[in-house]
């Protein structure tokens, strides 16, 4: 009997450059629509990755750190990995410090030079993990099924992301992994990348409907608003805290008892 998990493997957070939204709206979307991991891979950095994964538990996720790395060929994601890895640095060398760092390395967009994708040229002799063959960012497809083709021709495994810069767009493209003999409370980072370097992969990543996309859409709005409702809240009460404190040192500077 097999597990079948459910994971984002590309969505970017607000510490990438052109990404909107805190980790926290992103998990929580993960969460609602139905995720067991999503993957942070924020552009050339990773402390909001690896916090992510930390707080990934309490919405019920598999914690996975992991980044875009801009590498001398194009760009890399790194799951798995808790630091940075080098950049610019030669894709080969770098989907070598990946794996030797338990990270598996998938080369996101390939082809599509606008976004950074490696030349096909340049993907002599690079050996990665496994080829983002859906990439929902991609509008004509095109360049998804030159991908899905590569992939195949070279024995890759293939994995789908969403490349999600809004929480709205996270999961529009994802990755089913079947994984024998695991039960859910069983269920780890390391598991789920072993599972993927072993191929048990099946890619997800339909054009939605116009009425789903509403109420996916809607829904993440509402979101969106509770939970900067929520922040507001405590900030709210934190500004409040901190007046309270403030006005106690001044009596307390300023009372005869205090002398």
């Amino acid at each position: 009997m097999s597990l079948t998990v459910r994971i984002d493997p590309h969505v970017h957070s607000d510490a990438s450059y052109d990404a909107h939204d805190p980790v926290e709206l992103i998990l929580e979307q993960a969460a609602e629509i139905g995720l067991d991991a999503v993957v942070i891979t924020d552009h050339d950095v990773i402390h909001e990755s690896v916090r992510a994964a930390e707080l990934a538990p309490m919405y019920g996720l598999v914690g996975i750190p992991g980044v875009e790395v801009s590498t001398a060929d194009g760009h890399l994601l790194a799951l798995g990995v808790r630091e940075m890895p080098p950049r610019r640095a030669p894709m080969k060398e770098t989907i070598e410090w990946v794996r030797d760092r338990g990270g598996v390395a998938i080369i996101p967009h390939p082809f599509q030079r606008s976004r950074h994708g490696i030349r096909k040229k340049r993907l002599q002799g690079v050996e990665p993990d496994a080829i983002e063959v859906y990439n929902s960012w991609l509008f004509t497809g095109w360049k998804n099924r030159r991908a899905r083709r590569f992939a195949r021709s070279g024995g890759y495994p293939g994995v789908a992301g969403s490349d999600a810069h809004k929480v709205g767009y996270v999961g529009r493209a994802y990755t089913e992994i079947d994984i024998p003999d695991v039960q859910r409370v069983g269920l780890t980072a390391d598991v789920i990348l072993d599972a993927i370097r072993d191929g048990a992969t099946r890619v997800e990543g339909r054009r939605t409907p116009i009425p789903t996309s509403a109420r996916h859409y809607a829904g993440a709005g509402l979101r969106k608003s509770g939970y900067f409702a929520k922040l507001g809240v405590r900030k709210s009460g934190s500004v409040a805290k901190t007046g309270v404190v403030q006005a106690a040192r001044t009596l307390y500077r300023v009372s005869p008892f205090s002398r």
